[in-house]
């Protein structure tokens, strides 16, 4: 079809057809900002070059692989270096949350039980650490699978740490 000749629609624009046959077959969309070629297939290659990501920062990172994001502030200076941890099961025992911060050195470990019903837990509790590092490390684990529920791991508010796990 000639370009004198083109189809245009009802608002006076070509078909799509005709607008992707305009550059000779090439694949469109080369469009040239400043004479730079701005296309997917540019030979220029430092264009639009994104910087480098670190990958241990991502979403997708193991959460052992990040780093807190808690306020420097919000830690304590002396101990105990006590972890608040939500969302547990209701079947976990104090020898299970050891086990799920295996490596660390883990003080004590505390699970409250519902005041109307002294044999079901709450579903949260704290464990206190020896160190601020394993404090730390505990904190990396947060949203980690503790038998069937992902668990929060925080750091215990100065309320909480008033209390003494165990």
């Amino acid at each position: 079809m000639a370009a004198s000749a083109k189809k245009k629609n009802k608002k006076g624009r070509p078909s799509l057809a005709d607008f992707l046959a305009e550059d000779g077959g090439t694949g469109g969309g080369s469009t040239h900002v400043g004479g730079v070629p701005t296309a997917w297939h540019s030979s220029h290659n430092d264009v639009y070059r994104a910087p480098p990501t670190d990958c241990s920062t991502l979403p997708s990172a193991p959460g052992a692989a990040r780093e807190p994001s808690i306020a420097r502030s919000r830690l304590p200076k002396s101990p105990p270096y006590t972890a608040f941890l939500g969302n547990l099961p209701y079947d976990v025992t104090e020898d299970s949350i050891k086990e799920f911060f295996r490596g660390l050195n883990i003080s004590a470990a505390c699970l409250p039980c519902e005041p109307s019903n002294p044999d079901r837990l709450k579903g949260l509790g704290y464990a206190e650490f020896e160190d601020l590092d394993s404090l730390l490390s505990a904190l990396s684990l947060n949203e980690e699978s503790l038998g069937n529920r992902r668990i929060r791991a925080d750091v215990a508010d100065q309320a909480q740490d008033d209390r003494t796990p165990g």
